[in-house]
């Protein structure tokens, strides 16, 4: 629910997307909130888009309005009346069916969209702009007077060549929630965005982190030999962040590799702890180092609970939100990739983070701390100086990509693995967009 001036009060402006069948509508706490709130700003300040399904017959092919017809009445039953109809179908609705659902609906036709199977969801705008969604839109709204034809043809660009990618790139995600990718959602489209950027087709390798332990070894001789021979065939090794310590160590052992193979590799946040643990353990020869996360008793602490968090509550502990990083190295891949600037402000979600003691050790040995906060004590971007690409960064930017605007450090991680970084940080530099000229 997002007004369109910004602001609140009885005159905002809002368009709405409500989805999901009538057994979910009844479920959703927040319709009598929706209700109230088109009832307050009044007819022409509110919009409701209504998505669902419109099944098709294999044998026939056969489109069924029913489920949209009993979404439908069960919304207005609760005192919402949809404004449009988006319909989900895996083909374009044919005319009889949108008359159907129009006169059972009480939806006027032009207000029926129909959003089919399409090689990529990029696809999906230009559908709605095709079917002139945004003219209809704005005539709910009586903003008819400041219609203009939508600016898509960057959009359209991105999604043709989409379609015509065929070299791959493959990334290896090692971590502990594989089975199910949906955990790392805001990981996968932030890879896609990159991968794109450069020119290249994203196959993700899932590598369970677990699988990767010496204890699968003996237990599960098969997926641990399938496990090492995806992290070995990949171009690239992406460790997302997690909580708790089952397939830490399987984490570890992947940035080992990344690290001694020269293979290009990017943490994200406990990917990034568990980079500067192993680097302890067999750069530093601290063979007990470890994050107190998962050893409170370990004698050389590297990654360590923050000082103002609570051990005891859990709610509203973390450090959480927009936070800025200042580079402290400006020659370093990370600042090139952000187009030389001086910080960058990112977000956060964690509880542990490096020692700060344990800081000019590891930049003896050659570990970098590239990035810190505003005062200096936290450790927000490392990185190998000599190694092809080798980062980690205490924040998620993955949260901040977008199709336009991939998130650098993802941007640096696919050109690293398909051989293009040096040409994307001298066009970062040079204030181009983030990616590789072709």
């Amino acid at each position: 629910m997002v007004p369109v001036d910004g602001q609140e009060g009885p005159a905002d402006v809002c368009v709405i997307e409500l989805g999901g069948t009538i057994g979910d509508i009844e479920s959703m706490p927040f319709i009598e909130a929706l209700g109230q709130f088109s009832y307050r700003v009044g007819a022409g300040n509110f919009c409701l888009v209504h998505v669902s399904l419109v099944p098709v017959l294999n044998v026939v092919g056969e489109q069924k309005t029913k489920p949209t017809q009993h979404s439908v009445r069960g919304l207005r039953g609760l005192g919402l009346t949809p404004n449009m109809l988006a319909c989900r179908s895996t083909k374009e609705l044919e005319e009889n069916v949108k008359e159907k659902l129009s006169q059972f609906c009480h939806v006027p036709a032009a207000n029926i969209f129909t959003l089919y199977d399409v090689s990529n969801i990029w696809h999906i705008p230009l559908l709605l702009r095709d079917q002139k969604a945004h003219n209809a839109i704005l005539k709910v709204l009586n903003l008819e007077s400041v219609a203009q034809e939508p600016k898509l043809d960057e959009w359209v660009a991105r999604a043709t060549l989409y379609d015509t990618l065929q070299d791959e790139v493959r990334i290896a995600m090692v971590g502990k929630y594989t089975g199910l990718s949906d955990s790392y959602l805001s990981v996968l489209k932030a890879l896609l965005h990159a991968s794109v950027s450069c020119h290249k087709k994203l196959v993700v390798d899932w590598v369970a982190s677990t699988d990767l332990e010496d204890s699968t070894a003996s237990e599960a001789p098969d997926a641990y030999k399938a496990a090492w021979t995806l992290l070995k065939g990949a171009d690239g090794v992406l460790v997302p962040g997690g909580f708790g310590d089952r397939g830490v160590k399987g984490k570890m052992m992947a940035a080992k590799y990344a690290r001694e193979n020269n293979v290009p590799y990017l943490g994200i946040c406990l990917g990034m702890q568990l980079a500067v643990v192993e680097f302890a353990r067999h750069v530093m020869k601290f063979p007990d180092a470890d994050s107190t996360e998962f050893n409170p008793n370990t004698k050389t602490p590297c990654v360590i609970f923050m000082p103002e968090g609570s051990k005891t509550h859990m709610g509203g502990t973390m450090r959480l939100g927009s936070r800025r990083t200042f580079f402290k190295v400006t020659d370093c891949k990370s600042a090139k990739l952000y187009g030389d600037v001086n910080y960058v402000d990112e977000r956060h979600r964690h509880r542990y983070e490096v020692n700060p003691d344990m800081v000019p050790a590891f930049e003896n040995a050659g570990l970098q701390f590239v990035g810190k906060d505003e005062t200096g004590q936290r450790m927000e971007i490392i990185e190998i100086p000599d190694h092809r690409f080798f980062v980690g960064v205490q924040f998620h930017p993955e949260f901040k990509s977008t199709p336009s605007k991939p998130s650098p450090p993802f941007v640096g991680l696919i050109a690293a693995a398909c051989g293009q970084l040096d040409q994307v940080l001298q066009d970062s530099c040079n204030g181009h967009v983030v990616a590789a000229k072709h």
